[in-house]
């Protein structure tokens, strides 16, 4: 590691010089950054858990595992009911994980690799909704950004040795494995 350069300003209108030190370190997170993310984190996991029991119990007006089955069955993929079940499995906990910000790269990743087979069978014909994959894009990038960023200090993720001081190699390696794995399963959809 490389220590951090000073630079030392000329002295202006007789005031001492106060070094400037520069470091290529993130600066430390602040109570209102830390709240944005909780924030984001709560609305994206919750939003997220909520389609998850849709597909896996059929609350708030959803198919259950064997009505989501049969949307999979025809949108290609093989074995529609464990594809509802995946799915509905990858959402419940990876919204719940956010929530939480327990494993947070893991989670965040988990709902990119979902929400990239979503827009997959939605098709890219429009943008905005109701046809459109604004909603589908706009929680795959909030997913991926919070696999990227962090929870921030008010997460579960303080507790885990590995996962306390988040490492955007983390992140990247997550959302990587995400659409890695996303891509196999549009591999197997007809």
């Amino acid at each position: 590691m490389t220590s951090p350069s000073v630079t030392t300003p000329k002295p202006r209108n007789g005031e001492p010089a106060a070094p400037l030190a520069r470091t290529s370190l993130p600066a430390p997170s602040t109570p209102a950054h830390d709240a944005g993310l909780l924030l984001l984190r709560v609305v994206l996991g919750l939003t997220m858990a909520g389609h998850g029991a849709q597909k896996l119990f059929g609350w708030f007006g959803g198919g259950g595992v064997s009505g989501t089955g049969q949307f999979f069955t025809a949108s290609g993929y093989p074995a529609g009911d464990t594809m509802a079940v995946l799915a509905g499995l990858t959402e419940t906990l990876g919204g719940l994980g956010l929530v939480l910000g327990l494993l947070t790269p893991l989670a965040g990743a988990a709902l990119v690799g979902t929400m990239i087979n979503a827009i997959a069978v939605k098709g890219t014909g429009s943008f905005f909704a109701p046809q459109g994959i604004e909603y589908e894009l706009l929680l795959t990038a909030g997913a991926a950004a919070l696999a990227l960023t962090g929870p921030g200090r008010y997460a579960l993720d303080r507790f885990l040795p590995v996962l306390r001081g988040h490492r955007l190699a983390h992140g990247a390696l997550a959302v990587g494995l995400g659409v890695v794995t996303a891509g196999a399963l549009l591999l197997v959809r007809n």
